[in-house]
């Protein structure tokens, strides 16, 4: 891991060193008031620690070890791939579902069957989020590889076998396909993998660096970095990785494009700094929307749910941690308050919560991170190997 993220700065990715070595686990934060008090219960060992799993993890909700509750929540498995969900309400022991959820399998019925429950309870409006895929990237083979997942990474399935350093998996807004950077050529390559049939194809390979790749809202555009020309710039291109077009033209180095809701502008991260600018996918003039929070802002998200919101990394002393930019005001704040490095966010579809890199010296996981409460939950810690970079993916 040491050698792949040294890797990653010569690269010029943005990407930073690792500190101190700390105890990666879960980060609770007080905040009662804010919070549902409910029992969930599943009907076999299995579906009951998935569906714990699952309500520590969202911040809207708590699980006491005894009443009162606001509700009761009970997932029973039905068949090979369906779980019926029965929500209560305490205080009039009225129900408020009663539910059976179809899905690929037990566990996926059981998360779809959970997100019925939120959606029903939550009262803030919020959208379900535990159906949620992950690609993200593991040397559980000994190199850096593309993983896919669910949300709390079950079902696992390793989807490259390059054997070379694999950097940044992306999905596509539909959930076929998955544009990554490698070293297979042993130069840094674009590649598009189509997962159903499973084909790999060469997306963009000019001379220099080929990295940052990522879709466009509707799928018709992927933005990148691309240095043949000397420097890093920011290209746009086709699905296909066709008609490229540049959109910066200067000597700093760039990262991490990533586009609107909407898909009319990109924010991504340059130097000085760096610091996260906005400009249309058009091209134009760069404005830069970090100011005062500190001098490394990097690794840009922008929330599909709540278009005035973007989630970075930033530097605050000599850890970095997960901040997010209210985009009408200007104003930026941290969001995470771990004490080990919080990196690389990726929002999840309720524009709350988002998944991030937790590491120190020895690993990284993937965490949910609850950006009202800065509550943190490891996801991936049974794993087995490091998990880094996720990409989010809702059906």
């Amino acid at each position: 891991m040491q050698k792949f993220l040294r890797l990653l700065l010569l690269l010029g990715c943005l990407v930073s060193p690792l500190l101190a070595e700390v105890n990666i686990g879960q980060v609770n934060v007080n905040a009662d008031s804010k919070t549902i008090p409910v029992r969930v219960k599943g009907s076999t060992p299995e579906l009951d620690a998935l569906a714990h799993l699952a309500f520590k993890s969202h911040g809207r909700y708590r699980l006491p070890a005894s009443g009162p509750y606001a509700y009761e929540m009970t997932f029973t498995a039905v068949g090979a791939q369906q779980v019926r969900v029965e929500v209560t309400k305490v205080s009039t022991h009225t129900s408020v579902v009663s539910e059976t959820v179809s899905g690929s399998s037990a566990r996926n019925a059981l998360l779809r069957a959970a997100d019925v429950a939120v959606e029903k309870t939550n009262g803030l409006g919020l959208k379900g989020f535990f159906t949620a895929r992950l690609a993200f990237i593991s040397e559980r083979t000994g190199k850096p590889e593309v993983y896919t997942s669910d949300l709390f990474c079950g079902e696992i399935q390793q989807i490259t076998h390059d054997n070379a350093p694999a950097l940044m998996p992306r999905w596509s807004p539909d959930g076929s396909k998955i544009v990554y950077t490698s070293y297979k050529s042993g130069f840094p390559d674009i590649y598009l993998i189509n997962l159903a049939p499973p084909r790999r194809d060469t997306f963009v390979s000019y001379k220099g660096t080929n990295q940052g790749a990522r879709f466009s809202p509707n799928g018709q555009r992927v933005a990148m970095v691309l240095s043949g020309t000397g420097n890093s710039e920011i290209y746009t291109s086709d699905a296909r990785g066709q008609n490229p077009m540049r959109l910066t033209k200067s000597d700093t180095v760039k990262s991490s494009p990533c586009f609107s809701p909407d898909g009319s502008r990109l924010v991504f991260a340059s130097q000085p700094g760096p610091q996260l600018f906005v400009m249309s996918v058009n091209g134009g003039d760069m404005r830069r929307v970090t100011n005062g929070i500190s001098g490394y802002c990097a690794e840009p998200d922008w929330s599909r749910a709540n278009p005035n919101k973007i989630a970075f990394t930033m530097l605050e002393g000599r850890r970095y941690q997960i901040a997010v930019l209210d985009l009408p005001s200007g104003k930026s704040d941290k969001v995470s308050n771990a004490s080990f490095d919080g990196v690389e966010p990726s929002w999840l579809p309720d524009g709350r919560h988002l998944i991030y890199t937790a590491r120190d010296q020895r690993t990284s996981y993937l965490c949910i991170l609850d950006t009202e409460t800065g509550a943190s939950t490891s996801v991936s810690q049974g794993f087995g190997s490091s998990a880094l970079q996720a990409s989010v993916w809702t059906p």
